[in-house]
C-alpha cells in the first residue's frame, strides 16, 4: 500500500426513486427516476456516526477522490493527497463519502445513462438539474447509509457550491462546511465561458442534438469546450512559468495554423485526454447547472447576506490570490454576509500562482487549515467512539 493511502478501493452504487411515487423532484417542477448514484467510502464510521465528512467534486470530477482501482499506481483519486491516514482528511479519524454528481458520467444516473422507459440513452432528454438537485441525490445516499448528520461538507470549485447548497438546504444536516475556490454565484464571464464551450459542443456535426451515442462522438466540440475551460482555470503566471512563448519542437515559425506553442500542444492533449473519459452531454448539464447556481436569488430573494442568515453550520472559505474564475472577492462577499450575522466563519486567501487549479495543486498549504477546522468541529460537536 502507497505511504498514508487508503489503498485499493471500488465505487459502489446505490438506486433510489425507484417508484413513480418516489420519484425525486427536481428544482424544474419535473419529477424524474429511478436514479443511480455512485460513490466510494474510506475509514471507519464510529458508533455514533457522527464522524462522517462528504466530499464534493468539481466539475470534471468523480467519486474517485482517493486510493487506487486494481493496485497501488493504477488511477489515483483525483485528491488523493489530501484524503488518506494522517492527511488533512484522516481516515483514521473520519469516514468519508464522496459521490458522482447526478448529471455525471461516472456511473450516477446521467444522459449516458439508459433510459429504462426507453431501452435507450437519455441523451438530451435527460432532465435539466441544478446544483441543488445533486445535493439532493447526495442527501438521499447519506440517508441511505444511515447518517443523520455530517460533520462536514468538503468541496472545491463546484464541489463549493454544493457545500454552500447543503448549508442552505439542509442547516440542520451539517456540522461544517470547507467552501474551496467556489462562489455564491457565476459571474457573467463565467457564464460567457461556459456558453462558448456549451456551443462549441453542440455545433459539432456529430452532437446530433444529444443523440450521438453508440455514433461518433463530438469529440472535437467536446475537446474544444475542454480547451476553453482549461484556460480558466490557470493564471497568466502560471502559463508565463510553465509555457512562456516557448515553440514546441523548432526554432522558427512555420506560417502555417498547425499548434507551435507549448501552450497550444498543452491545450490539445488536454482536450483529447478529456474526450477519452468524460460525456459531451455531462459537459452541457452541468456547466448549465452551474449558471443556475444563485444563492441570494433562491435564499434571499435578491440578498445574498438575506440567504447566508439560514446558515447554521461552522464555515471555512478558502480562496487563491491568482484565481480568476472564482477571485477572492467572491468569497469576502460571503464571508461579510455570514459575519454580518455573526456566524462562526474563518476565511483564509491563500498566496498562489496556480490560478483556480490551485485548489488541487496547493494541497500542502490548504491541509494544515483544513486539519484544523475539522478537528476543532470534531472536539467541539462530536464523540470519538470507533465501531
Amino acid at each position: 500500500m502507497a505511504k498514508n493511502s487508503v489503498g485499493i478501493v471500488e465505487t459502489k452504487y446505490f438506486t433510489f426513486a425507484q417508484k413513480e411515487s418516489e420519484y425525486l423532484e427536481l428544482d424544474s417542477g419535473r419529477r424524474f427516476g429511478p436514479i443511480t448514484i455512485a460513490y466510494e467510502i474510506y475509514g471507519e464510521m464510529n458508533l455514533a456516526k457522527d464522524n462522517v465528512v462528504l466530499i464534493c467534486h468539481a466539475l470534471s470530477g468523480d467519486a474517485h477522490v482517493a486510493g487506487y482501482y486494481g493496485e497501488v499506481g493504477q488511477k489515483p483519486g483525483w485528491w488523493e493527497d489530501a484524503i488518506g491516514p494522517g492527511k488533512a482528511i484522516d481516515t483514521d479519524k473520519y469516514f468519508v463519502v464522496c459521490s458522482n454528481v447526478i448529471g455525471g458520467c461516472s456511473g450516477t444516473t446521467g444522459p449516458a445513462s439508459i433510459d429504462p422507459s426507453t431501452g435507450n440513452h437519455y441523451g438530451s432528454h435527460f432532465p435539466v438539474v441544478t446544483i441543488g438537485d445533486m445535493v439532493k441525490g447526495e442527501e438521499a445516499l447519506i440517508r441511505y447509509l444511515g447518517i443523520q448528520k455530517l460533520l462536514a461538507v468538503v468541496g472545491g470549485s463546484m464541489g463549493g457550491m454544493q457545500a454552500i447548497e447543503w448549508a442552505l438546504r439542509y442547516p440542520d444536516a451539517l456540522l461544517s462546511a470547507v467552501v474551496i475556490a467556489s462562489t455564491s454565484r457565476l459571474s457573467p464571464q463565467s457564464i460567457a465561458f461556459d456558453a462558448v464551450g456549451r456551443n462549441a459542443i453542440i455545433s459539432d456535426k456529430n452532437w446530433l442534438n444529444g443523440n450521438y451515442y453508440n455514433k461518433e462522438l463530438p469529440s472535437n466540440g467536446l475537446s474544444i469546450a475542454r480547451m476553453i475551460g482549461h484556460i480558466t482555470y490557470l493564471s497568466d503566471q502560471s502559463m508565463h512559468k510553465k509555457f512562456g512563448r516557448r515553440l514546441q519542437s523548432k526554432d522558427q515559425f512555420s506560417y502555417d495554423f498547425s499548434n507551435e506553442f507549448q501552450i497550444e500542444s498543452y491545450l490539445d492533449y488536454q482536450g483529447n485526454k478529456f474526450v477519452e473519459r468524460f460525456d459531451a452531454n455531462t459537459y452541457l448539464y452541468i456547466t448549465k447547472a452551474m449558471d443556475y447556481f444563485d444563492v441570494a436569488k433562491v435564499y434571499g430573494e435578491g440578498s445574498l447576506e438575506k440567504a447566508l442568515e439560514k446558515v447554521k453550520a461552522r464555515m471555512l472559505l478558502l480562496s487563491f490570490t491568482s484565481d480568476w474564475l472564482f477571485p477572492p472577492y467572491q468569497s469576502k462577499e460571503m464571508v461579510d454576509a455570514l459575519l454580518k450575522h455573526k456566524k462562526d466563519v474563518t476565511y483564509f486567501n491563500i498566496e498562489s500562482s496556480y490560478g483556480h487549479d490551485a485548489f488541487l495543486l496547493e494541497v500542502e498549504r490548504e491541509s494544515e487549515i483544513i486539519r484544523k477546522f475539522l478537528s476543532a468541529t470534531y472536539e467541539k460537536f462530536a464523540g470519538n467512539k470507533r465501531a
